[in-house]
């Protein structure tokens, strides 16, 4: 078998010089693709088709690269590149050396490293460093290159040669060493002549990539053994220390995401990994800066991505070695290339919105734990909220109230909270419980608050008393620091370095531009006024859930707490009559902050359980007695909703004269919400039917009192399988329906949401029965089958029924993808999560129309 043979690993057809060497830039001209040219090759031609300034070089393609083995085609090839150059290797005044590197079809890892200094000797080797003036890394390199060639190429052991190596840590000394060993056991001593240099180095070359070693790298990556490569020869000038140089620049500054080259300038001969700050800043190219921030810019608008490009610098003039795609780029400078794109006309506004995922657009609203890789994970819970934060942990919310007073950033740590946490749960940074799921009280109130909460994590067990927290068999204490992720799940031990949340002004942009393609409105799950507010800046068009339940947490507690443990009649109205002035004036604020938008409210709906007070919270033996009578064994399924407004008659009434006569005060100063009344947990038409009757008289009332009529809709929450199936039925009652979608997938699957999510869909999803848990992503084989019956038979009765989802799947992209194909009117979610929300409402129009045209075609 010939030299060529052996090294290139297959039979290589025999080229004649001429057709082997392609020059930057001539490529495609010839007809050759990233097949034959390599990704380097296609990026060189790229880069000479769009104008921009190349290191003089070749390609030998990919079928011919063996061919660079023989003499006569390293000749051919050497002559081309002083053609190009404008210099001629051996010439001492503008000395020209060889780089070979090689690059596959596609983007590979373990290509040989590149090999530079080819055409070097020793007689020319002090003239080429007198050249450049001051001591270098000539040798180095150099020294580099003689190692590979003569293992690779020239059959001279390993062994010997890192001896030589070890032997001589001075660079030039080893290169001495190193042509010493290769004297004593090759055939022939390592050449003067330069075209024997390169023949011999597209050898060494080949051989690498023609090595078991290279071969289980390609097998590992699932790319096949005889995967060819192009081989590439480039000029390289050698100029003074003071007027030339190499680098590599990125277009966008990392943080802040905007067109602002970045990177580091290195003096002297090129080499692959220079040492760490030693590079000087890209403003110390004084006139070739404007040079290279036009190719960026120029780079940016052909590929449409951020780029990294390697350059250098001889005599003053700047040339670009090689450039690409950033493959990962930062998130902010995706978003302001996306924009500036769509503004300069290189790209179409639908285009600039698809290259930003809704997950994206979560990822920018919420802080980030910076991970090193020897973070020590204490326990992996459910992702409840995004965001990451750290603190210390507190295990009480009045500890908490205490602490963050003090300006102490603190975790609240539970094994589930309550209502009477909430306070507690606003001071701090995060939550962390035990139990519960991304459905739990923890989860929502940490949502709706925009903080990160990890819930129903393994093992967590609080003990107030004792003031510890023990996570299998670690034991943590209260002020300890731990840090969490919200997105993952995963808690740390320690403070964690978070990064800051806040997305670039061009993220307003393309939502707004989404706004303008999506079909599916996008309201927000608010119960406060600030949470309206927050909601409306982030987007929101609207609330479609204002759960009423919870404007009676924390200090509010008491007051339905009274309603329900009254004594007797007496008791019951006089605590019925402060409700309702609490909550006159929470609603006044609400729909004052919501302006003339769409409001939904629902009517009081939580389970009793969390109304009651616990073990020694009672204000006497006989209201601890009436709530040992009222405790449920499955509160989830027990008196709430519209049965406790059924048992407790004036409950619904009050609330909703509170509501009714706060939007004739706020309508006073100008403002008219679209005001929506709805009925929660209804399984029968009678309840609905009942309960519509307790809010028309509650307008009645309000009408007669204050001689305004308000103008509302009724209509119900679609959360029991019962509801959708009689949704034709129900319809007759109601002008809207909101699909309670936590509820309904409850009830739906059998599953407690507040238990299964920790103990049973973790193990259902490594099993391989369930690919998402259906509380984070809408089922849309039988909650979704349940939703879509329910619409076909609600529109059949009633054709303009306004239809919505207000669970948590009102925030996941693919669950609003379904609602959207489903044809509803729009989706409720978390305000934090309205931006992600509009993101992915945008894609799945515009990926509907695509459909839609590719059908037609």
């Amino acid at each position: 078998m010939s030299i060529t043979d052996r090294h290139s690993g297959t039979l290589a057809q025999t080229h004649t010089p001429s057709h082997a060497l392609v020059p930057y830039g001539q490529g495609r001209i010839r007809g050759l693709d990233a097949g034959e040219l390599g990704t380097h090759g296609i990026a060189m031609d790229r880069l000479v088709a769009l104008g921009l300034p190349v290191v003089p070089g070749l390609t030998v393609a990919a079928g011919s690269a063996a061919s660079l083995c023989e003499p006569g085609t390293a000749r051919a090839a050497l002559d081309l590149v002083e053609q190009l150059s404008g210099r001629r290797i051996g010439d001492r005044s503008r000395p020209l050396l060889l780089r070979l590197s090689a690059s596959a079809s596609t983007e590979v890892a373990g290509l040989p490293p590149e090999l530079a200094c080819i055409g070097i000797t020793p007689a020319d080797a002090d003239g080429i460093r007198a050249v450049i003036g001051r001591d270098d890394v000539l040798y180095e390199v150099w020294a580099a290159t003689v190692r590979m060639i003569a293992e690779y190429a020239l059959d001279v052991p390993a062994p010997e040669l890192d001896d030589a190596s070890l032997d001589a840590p001075d660079p030039r000394a080893r290169v001495d060493a190193l042509l010493s060993t290769v004297a004593r056991h090759a055939e022939r001593p390592y050449p003067d002549d330069p075209a024997e240099q390169l023949a011999l180095a597209a050898r060494a070359v080949l051989g690498r990539w023609a090595s078991p070693r290279a071969r289980r790298s390609r097998k590992a990556q699932r790319l096949p053994a005889e995967l060819g490569i192009a081989l590439h020869v480039q000029a390289v000038r050698i100029g003074p220390w003071d007027h030339s140089g190499f680098g590599t620049a990125v277009s966008r500054h990392p943080d802040s995401g905007r067109f602002s080259p970045q990177g580091s300038f290195y003096r002297g001969v090129r080499r692959s990994a220079p040492p760490p700050r030693t590079g000087e800043p890209l403003e110390k190219l004084g006139g070739s800066s404007a040079l290279l921030e036009h190719s960026l810019l120029t780079l940016e608008r052909h590929l449409h991505a951020p780029v990294t490009v390697d350059f250098e610098v001889r005599d003053g003039e700047i040339s670009l070695l090689a450039a690409s795609a950033q493959g990962r780029p930062p998130l902010r400078a995706a978003v302001c290339l996306a924009a500036d794109l769509a503004g300069d006309g290189a790209l179409d506004r639908e285009e600039a919105v698809r290259r930003i995922s809704p997950a994206q657009v979560q990822e920018l609203l919420h802080p980030q734990l910076r991970l090193t890789g020897g973070e020590q994970l204490l326990v992996k819970g459910l992702p409840a909220s995004p965001g990451a934060a750290t603190g210390a942990i507190v295990l009480s919310s009045e500890r908490a109230l205490e602490l963050a007073a003090d300006g102490t950033q603190v975790v609240l740590v539970a094994h589930e909270t309550t209502p009477a946490d909430v306070p507690g749960m606003l001071a701090a940074v995060a939550v962390l419980t035990g139990s519960g799921g991304i459905a739990s009280h923890a989860a929502v109130v940490a949502r709706g608050a925009g903080k990160p909460a990890v819930c129903g994590a393994e093992g967590l067990r609080a003990d107030r008393a004792a003031g510890t927290v023990r996570i299998g068999d670690r034991v943590l204490h209260e002020g300890d620091a731990v840090s969490l992720d919200g997105r993952t799940g995963a808690v740390y031990e320690g403070t964690l370095s978070v990064s800051v949340a806040g997305p670039p002004p061009e993220l307003s942009t393309l939502l707004e531009w989404a706004d303008g393609m999506r079909r599916l409105g996008v309201r927000a799950n608010a119960d406060t006024a600030a949470e309206v507010s927050t909601a409306v800046a982030l987007g929101a068009e609207g609330v479609g859930l204002c759960r009423t339940e919870h404007q009676f947490l924390g200090d509010r507690l008491p007051l339905i707490r009274r309603v329900i443990l009254a004594a007797d009649a007496a008791a019951r109205d006089e605590a019925l009559s402060a409700l309702e002035q609490a909550q006159h004036e929470d609603f006044k604020a609400l729909l004052t902050a919501v302006g003339d938008r769409p409001v939904t409210v629902r009517l009081l709906d939580a389970p009793l359980h969390e109304f009651l007070p616990a073990a020694g919270e009672a204000q006497d033996a006989a209201e601890e007695q009436r709530a040992a009578a009222l405790r449920e064994a499955n509160p989830m399924l027990g008196l709430r909703g519209v049965r406790l407004a059924l048992l407790h008659e004036r409950l619904y009434p009050a609330q909703a004269e509170a509501l009714f006569t706060a939007w004739a005060d706020v309508a006073a100063t100008g403002v008219r919400p679209q005001l929506e009344v709805m009925i929660p947990l209804v399984s029968l038409p009678e309840e609905l039917a009942a309960a519509a009757a307790y809010v028309r008289g509650a307008a009645e009332a309000v009408a007669t009192r204050t001689g305004v009529e308000v103008p509302y809709r009724l209509g119900t929450m679609v959360e029991t399988p019962r509801a959708a199936l009689l949704a034709g039925e129900l319809a007759e009652h109601a002008e809207f329906f909101s699909f309670g979608t936590n509820d309904l997938t409850q009830l739906t699957y059998g599953f407690s949401r507040d238990d299964v999510e920790r103990q049973v869909l973790a193990s259902y999803q490594e099993r391989g029965f369930l690919t998402a848990s259906p509380f984070a992503r809408l089922d849309p084989h039988g909650v979704g089958a349940l939703i879509a019956l329910a619409v076909e038979r609600a529109r059949s009765v009633r054709p303009d029924i306004k239809l919505g989802v207000c669970g948590e799947h009102g925030g996941d992209p693919e669950s609003i993808a379904f609602c959207d194909e489903l044809g509803l009117d729009y989706v409720s979610c978390s305000a934090h999560r309205v931006p992600v929300a509009r993101m992915a409402a945008a894609h799945s129009a515009v990926r509907e129309q695509r459909d839609e045209s590719g059908s037609a075609r």
